[in-house]
């Protein structure tokens, strides 16, 4: 597996920044080629996205979830990723939000576009439209407060 790791610092509360993140359908809207993302239950995301002009799905289950520290996924089914979003705060207004992924390319073409950047790119930019995104709105859209610890809502 590759893996990316990526940090932001965002011009909000930690609390906001949290909530926010909790709210995956919201993704499309600052994650480029993602088409929609669907929460199925409390634990289970489905994906559909656009990756180098090909259409792929896949499910991922929450494995641990800790309030304004840390989410961490694994993937269930389709194409193959893992990872943690962590939460840290620098003062009152401002966090850092670090991203770590893990992924397998699939393909000829994934592989080429991995070796030259391409995906820890996209990352990148993703991290600085969810800073714009939500630094532009103030406060969250919405929050799930629950915590799972390997993989039990709590």
């Amino acid at each position: 597996m590759q893996r990316i790791e990526k940090d932001i610092e965002v011009q909000a509360p930690l609390m906001t920044v949290y909530d926010q993140w909790t709210q995956f359908e919201s993704f499309p809207e600052f994650m480029e080629g993602v088409k929609s993302v669907r929460q199925l239950d409390d634990r289970h995301i489905f994906w559909q996205a656009e990756i180098l002009g090909r259409e792929v799905e896949w499910t991922a289950e929450i494995i641990e979830q800790v309030p304004d520290e840390c989410i961490a996924w694994r993937c269930t089914s389709g194409h193959p990723n893992m990872g943690a979003v962590y939460f840290e705060p620098l003062a009152l207004d401002r966090t850092k939000v670090t991203l770590v992924l893990e992924y397998e390319p699939q393909g000829a073409t994934e592989k080429i576009a991995d070796a030259l950047g391409a995906l820890a790119m996209r990352v990148e930019g993703d991290l600085r439209r969810f800073r714009k995104f939500i630094e532009k709105r103030g406060t969250a859209t919405g929050a799930w407060r629950g915590e799972i610890h390997r993989g039990s809502v709590n």
